[in-house]
């Protein structure tokens, strides 16, 4: 019998990725119709959305509302599934993981962002097209493109 302190370490051995991992995304739109884009570390200093890892247990709306609150502090009326990506270790990502992204169109009332200096070390509210105009990581990119796509009469996701 193996004795407590004969067993590995689980906390000093690195987590290889062994499965997908399913993370949700927030395209937030406020009342002037600008998004919100936040500026990560772990994407190379590019704009991206703010979102995250789903929980155990956790819806993806769920998921969708905790990570926009821990990470800029805003809540969040989510109003519809934009997109599914799939992420295959991409370069443009600090890690070679490989995500299943799920973003969604959510609308804030609320304008004032307070970032968790963690995940997010800078914000910008822009008009969607302007955003083009910025260093996009590609999935946000794409996520853009779709919900400019639905603003023309087009209905990819569905309706939460």
């Amino acid at each position: 019998m193996t004795s407590p302190d004969q067993r590995p370490s689980l906390t000093k051995t690195p987590v290889k990725q062994v499965f997908p991992e399913p993370t949700v995304g927030a395209l937030i739109v406020n009342n002037e119709g600008k998004i919100l884009l936040a500026k990560s570390h772990k994407w190379f200093d590019k704009y991206t959305l703010p979102g995250g890892h789903i929980e155990v247990g956790e819806s993806m709306i769920d998921a969708v509302r905790r990570e926009v609150k821990e990470e800029v502090g805003l809540d969040v009326e989510v109003v519809e599934m934009l997109l599914v990506q799939e992420a295959i270790f991409a370069p443009e990502f600090y890690k070679k993981r490989h995500f299943i992204f799920i973003d969604f169109y959510c609308k804030s009332k609320d304008q004032q962002v307070k970032l968790d200096q963690d995940e997010i070390q800078d914000y910008i509210w822009v008009y969607p097209g302007a955003a083009y105009n910025l260093k996009l990581d590609s999935f946000t990119r794409k996520t853009l493109d779709r919900y400019l796509a639905r603003g023309r009469g087009s209905s990819y996701g569905s309706v939460l």
